[in-house]
């Protein structure tokens, strides 16, 4: 007779067999995420955006979230409760999206596909493309088959692209004109007058040994031809059509009240990404207390490195002394290479775990960089055998001052991005779809949070550089209040650049770059300081239930230990192992 603990055990290994193969199931749906995540016999195709893939995907949402109820949660052992709960969430908020364009696919870091309006400057086909042909392996003739595969596609994927674009505009649904103006340039980026250099061949240059010489030869007569007969006069069809028929008829509002169900889609899409219940005002008079908190500390420095003088004043003195820029782009990455670096020994003192994978600083791709932020990062895979990299703009690099440097490395590499999500990759036993995706607000939070344990390893020494840190961390407290003013209390693009440049430091450049970049992701901005703001308050919580007995080691390995989560469970876990460690077993 089977007992209690052998019925939870079989309900266990159900669930999980349910996860596992739904994770399988969704990651063939969405072949650029398998590449990512180093999930074989993907990378030979793109995602299928006819109405038959998208209406595809739309049924296995229905069917898995109808599966996933079918699991009693109590009959369930505790760690896997925590999974169902995440899961029917998870699923439920990507039902909810469809009413307003999301696509099915439901695990995402950044912002969910909108089939109305699948391409902006910040996601799209246009970069999805280049992206996803780096990230392949390449070991193998049949990996390179996969690639010539793949450029072979483009065709087809950009025909399906510039459909769903011409029924968004039937449907009403089109970005803001003023927000996307640099999107054919980024397509054009792809196809440069002399092929060769087209980011689309760039795999096809690290062809060598064990590849024997016959198969080299052939796989690029194939590279060759799939880019010029396929891919590239797919993309002139692309960039004509956005020119021609596409820029014109985009809307001239940038609010999300524009689209259809616009004021409903933003409510959502501010849940889904801060995981709270939150309204756009409440988030708006956080962001406007923060950054008046912001203020004082940002004098407090100022003051320190002997400035004399308006905030306004040195923030212009920060932005035109020319000895707090580099020369060039190289001088640029070797100065991030050389920051990295010397964080990577300091994390024995804030980690007990460190993750195995490794990860580089490499600079941002030319066909994308006169639209990307100043820096971002991109997971590796050991499934793989690919690396993380923490990717720096280099364009303009006399908008790209020393000052905000350590704060992006600390973001977007360690202690932050690399750290964090590798980590979860490398957790034995949570399933694949815990390890391999996440919130936003705990993922970003996470992030801005790594940015204030700068002087915990030894960085942040001189005032500019803090002021540099706190100016990033007033950047995000901004984006709280320009994010909800545009979308949801009638602010204008001026209006929100106009606070922007009075609050921050940051060039016109990577003020425009950041504005129209909540314009087109509404919500999306507002992940970084609320995920922050929770995990700064769980750490004074926790240091001051523990006192002496408070170790920050082991306070980081439980935050990052379930891998990323939404912001309340993420409570319950550092609540729960405080009461732990303040009884009588605690250290």
């Amino acid at each position: 007779m089977a007992t209690a603990g052998d019925g939870a055990t079989t309900g266990r290994s159900e669930f999980d067999a349910f996860l596992a193969r739904d994770w399988v199931a969704w990651l063939r749906q969405s072949p650029e995420t398998a590449t990512q995540v180093g999930f074989p016999g993907c990378n030979d195709r793109w995602t299928d955006d006819s109405p038959a893939g998208i209406e595809a995907r739309r049924q296995h949402l229905t069917d898995s979230l109808a599966e996933v109820r079918r699991f009693d949660p109590a009959a369930l052992p505790v760690a896997s409760r925590l999974s169902h709960r995440l899961y029917r969430s998870l699923l439920e908020e990507a039902v909810r999206g469809l009413e307003y364009g999301d696509d099915a696919f439901p695990f995402h870091f950044g912002y969910p596909r909108n089939l109305w309006v699948p391409i902006n400057q910040m996601d799209g086909l246009q970069l999805t493309i280049g992206e996803t042909l780096q990230l392949q392996p390449r070991r193998t003739p049949g990996d390179f088959g996969d690639l010539v595969a793949r450029l072979r596609a483009v065709g087809p994927a950009v025909d399906q692209a510039i459909a769903l674009l011409r029924r968004g505009l039937e449907h009403g649904a089109s970005p803001p004109r003023v927000a996307i103006h640099g999107v054919p340039d980024q397509v054009l980026g792809l196809v440069p007058e002399r092929p060769p250099e087209s980011v689309l061949l760039r795999p096809f240059q690290s062809i060598g040994p064990p590849i024997p010489e016959s198969d080299r030869t052939r796989i690029a007569h194939d590279a060759d031809v799939a880019y010029r007969e396929r891919a590239a006069p797919a993309l002139h069809r692309l960039h004509e059509f956005l020119v021609g028929d596409y820029l014109p008829n985009c809307r001239v509002t940038i609010a999300a009240s524009g689209l259809p169900g616009g004021e409903a889609a933003y409510v959502h899409h501010v849940r889904w990404q801060t995981t709270t219940d939150l309204s756009p005002q409440q988030i708006h008079d956080i962001g406007m207390a923060e950054v008046a908190r912001l203020r004082d500390a940002m004098d407090a420095v100022m003051r320190a490195a002997g400035f004399v003088g308006t905030r306004a004043e040195f923030h212009e003195f920060l932005r035109s002394n020319p000895a707090f820029y580099y020369g060039s782009g190289a001088e640029l990455v070797a100065a991030y290479r050389a920051i990295a670096k010397s964080i990577d020994p300091e994390l024995l003192h804030l980690f007990g775990r460190l993750p195995r994978q490794p990860y580089g600083v490499e600079p941002v791709p030319e066909y994308r960089e006169k639209s990307s932020p100043s820096a971002y990062y991109v997971s590796g895979s050991l499934a793989g055998g690919r690396p993380g990299y923490f990717y720096a703009n280099t364009y303009d690099v006399g908008a790209r001052p020393k000052w905000e440097m350590e704060a992006l490395t600390l973001h977007e590499a360690v202690p932050g991005h690399h750290l964090q999500l590798a980590l979860a990759a490398e957790i034995d036993g949570l399933p694949d779809f815990r390890r391999q995706s996440g919130p936003t607000a705990f993922v970003e939070g996470w992030g801005l949070y790594a940015e204030s344990l700068g002087e915990e390893v030894g960085l942040l020494a001189d005032p500019y550089s803090k002021f540099g840190q706190l100016t990033y961390d007033m950047w995000r407290a901004i984006r709280l209040v320009v994010d909800t003013g545009m979308h949801a209390l009638g602010w204008s693009r001026d209006r929100a650049i106009d606070f922007f440049r009075t609050e921050t430091g940051r060039s016109e450049l990577d003020i425009a770059v950041e504005v129209d970049r909540y314009i087109v992701w509404p919500g999306q901005a507002l992940a970084y300081k609320m995920g922050q703001l929770k995990i700064r308050e769980l750490r004074t919580f926790a240091e001051a239930r523990l006192g002496p007995r408070f170790d920050v080691r082991r306070f980081h390995d439980v935050v990052l230990g379930e891998g990323a989560l939404p912001l309340d469970e993420l409570e319950h876990q550092v609540r729960a192992w405080v009461d732990v460690e303040s009884g009588p077993g605690g250290r």
